[in-house]
């Protein structure tokens, strides 16, 4: 069922052809505007316009295919159908290869431009409704009000619906795994599986093949890619380039790096090969120090959802330990905050004078044990902190990994307590 508020937008130099389309659409229950001039044409149409337009090649004002171009400028998603004597077909032709939808040659037979008419309003429409979908879920899931988040919400509401290979990269712990979900779900395959392929695991050129040669239609989210050994490096380009030349993209890459892909390029941890196939489109995403405006609304939102999980009352947060967390260096950015909130949920405040450890003056307690409490403290600060992830705690401690798990042994301490995904 089509969208009554959709509309069709009819341009010709002929009143008497206007008249004609206008009755035919009428009759089958299509709204429509006519207009002479398309110039007057141009004025009426906005971005986000709900409607089609239907145009003849040539008119004295404009022709068609600088119509085309200029609609595009305004709305590059606009349907456009271009109407053509037999001698324009070659214009035609070139008018569909600029971006029209399609063309038809005159006379035309009215069940053949109905059935178009129908298909383009249902693209039209649901082009338009994706549009407001994906601006929900942006604001719903990147959460803020800062200048710099804006942008990034901005970018992506632009590029998700493409298909290309892309780059997202940021510090740890900023959600870069949930704008690639973001840009798998509304892209042109969200509906095709989504794997994860962790290349700091350093999986080789065979592990690769195995992994991609039998899928369709996937998307990738491959980690640190800069950790592929050369060879795998090569294999990967080389796959990739062949799909691109066979115009059969068989699975779409969305890589994952702390800094930006140039500096792996420039540090020859990327192959110049892979980097220009991957990096067709790549954004950064600011850590959470660089938006200071966005902490308290988050702090707010994930208490709130923790205290909603644990069917509890919002506790009361006195506004120093608000003006606390915006001077807090976030070194874990988003994820970090997150852990702070839960905590606070259940009670425990920390970033504050109460969450200080005990100074050996203040306690009673032997020197040995005063040790093994700073140091399980320390161990279960840093797993809240990557959500259980051993290797990357260790690497925050300064600690090799296996006495880390040397140290959670001792202290009885279970990594699967602190998983949790951002």
């Amino acid at each position: 069922m089509i969208n009554n508020n959709l509309e069709i937008l009819l341009v010709d130099d002929d009143q008497d052809v206007l008249d004609a389309y206008q009755h035919l659409l009428s009759l089958s229950g299509y709204r429509c505007k006519k207009i002479l001039d398309p110039l007057i044409a141009l004025t009426y149409i906005k971005e986000d316009w709900p409607g089609i337009v239907i145009t003849d090649m040539y008119m004295p004002q404009l022709n068609g295919l600088d119509l085309l171009s200029k609609i595009q400028k305004i709305d590059a998603f606009i349907p456009i159908i271009m109407i053509t004597g037999h001698g324009d077909i070659p214009m035609a032709v070139q008018a569909v290869k600029q971006g029209a939808c399609d063309f038809l040659e005159k006379p035309i037979e009215p069940s053949v431009l109905l059935r178009l008419i129908t298909k383009q309003l249902k693209r039209r429409e649901h082009h338009l409704q994706q549009k407001h979908d994906i601006a929900q879920t942006l604001h719903r899931e990147l959460i803020g009000q800062s200048a710099q988040i804006s942008k990034v919400r901005s970018l992506l509401s632009e590029i998700v619906i493409l298909d290309n290979h892309l780059c997202v990269w940021g510090e740890a712990g900023t959600g870069r795994h949930n704008i690639c979900r973001f840009l798998h779900h509304f892209s042109p395959r969200g509906k095709a599986p989504i794997i994860n392929i962790d290349a700091k695991r350093r999986p080789k050129k065979q592990q690769l093949k195995d992994s991609l040669t039998e899928l369709t239609q996937a998307t990738i989210i491959l980690n640190a890619p800069e950790y592929l050994d050369k060879d795998a490096q090569y294999w990967l380009a080389e796959y990739l380039l062949m799909q691109e030349r066979k115009q059969n993209k068989h699975v779409r890459f969305i890589c994952i790096l702390n800094n930006s892909p140039e500096d792996y390029l420039a540090k020859q941890r990327l192959l110049p090969e892979l980097y220009y196939i991957l990096n067709q489109q790549n954004f950064s995403i600011p850590p959470l120090r660089y938006r200071p405006d966005d902490i308290v609304p988050l702090f707010h939102y994930f208490l709130k959802k923790s205290c909603h999980k644990l069917q509890k009352s919002v506790p009361k947060i006195e506004p120093s330990y608000l003006h606390t967390l915006r001077l807090h260096p976030w070194a874990g950015n988003i994820r970090e905050l997150r852990n702070i909130a839960e905590l606070f949920a259940i009670g425990i405040v920390k970033l504050s004078e109460k969450d200080k450890t005990l100074s050996v003056s203040d306690s009673k307690s032997p020197l040995d044990l005063l040790v093994d409490e700073y140091e399980k403290k320390r161990i279960e600060d840093a797993l809240y902190l990557f959500s259980g992830r051993v290797s990357e705690a260790a690497e925050h401690l300064q600690i090799p990994r296996k006495k880390l798990y040397l140290r959670m042994k001792k202290h009885e301490i279970d990594k699967k307590v602190y998983k949790n995904t951002l």
